[in-house]
């Protein structure tokens, strides 16, 4: 199966688990219609499991990403996310290895191999320069370098570990881009990290928590969108 294309800028609303039903889906309309109105933009929008086909359906140019899968086939496995399950479900890229679900390096491989046989986009995290490195020897479509201390803390990572872990990213895999997220809470932090070489970024906390979450997406795409064109 062919993936959907992504490009930089990207920008990726996760509400983990702070957000399900009808609230979820509320925004994943807004979503939507960011993407229409921000073509040049790749607008992602990750989704619990339960959520992802209720989330689908009202997207179409937005990517439904699912928050995990499990590197296994159809068959035994109890328990686990099946990936041709959320892919079925409307799921077109997946999260692996947050700092809030781990997997070991062989669980990883056999994930992002699994997502490759279904023609799911991969966004792997890495939370140090090392770590970063050898994921990109697995060549996943993005990879989000996130310090786990930073996550949620609002403190974004210091402009030598966006500029290093960028560099050394596209040395090992040149086609794989780059999501600096750490600490994101604003709209100058995703202007920020995209003008210090990033290809995209990303935001939790900083959205669900705002006193108004839907403009805060609004303004999060913007500004990615407008550090992009000025950049180039």
């Amino acid at each position: 199966m062919s993936k959907v294309a992504v490009k930089a800028p990207f920008f990726m609303f996760n509400p983990k688990s702070y957000l399900y039903g009808e609230e979820l889906e509320g925004f994943a309309k807004v979503a939507e219609e960011l993407a229409l109105e921000y073509p040049d933009v790749s607008v992602f929008m990750t989704s619990p499991f339960a959520d992802i086909r209720g989330v689908a359906a009202h997207t179409d140019q937005a990517i439904v990403s699912a928050q995990h899968i499990d590197g296994i086939k159809p068959g035994r496995g109890m328990g686990h996310v099946l990936a041709d399950s959320v892919y079925a479900a409307g799921a077109r890229a997946t999260f692996l290895n947050h700092a809030e679900r781990p997997l070991s390096f062989d669980e990883l491989v056999k994930s992002v191999e699994r997502a490759d046989e279904l023609g799911m986009v991969t966004i792997v995290c890495a939370n140090s320069l090392q770590e970063a490195k050898a994921i990109a020897t697995l060549e996943p479509d993005i990879i989000l370098c996130e310090p786990t201390e930073l996550i949620g803390t609002g403190n974004t990572s210091d402009a030598s570990y966006v500029t290093a872990t960028n560099e050394a990213i596209k040395a090992i895999s040149p086609t794989t881009l780059v999501m600096q997220a750490a600490g994101i809470s604003k709209p100058e932090d995703i202007y920020r990290v995209i003008e210090l070489g990033a290809d995209g970024s990303g935001c939790t906390s900083g959205i669900t928590e705002a006193e108004n979450p839907h403009q805060m997406l609004r303004d999060m795409v913007k500004a990615a969108d407008k550090a992009w064109r000025e950049k180039a």
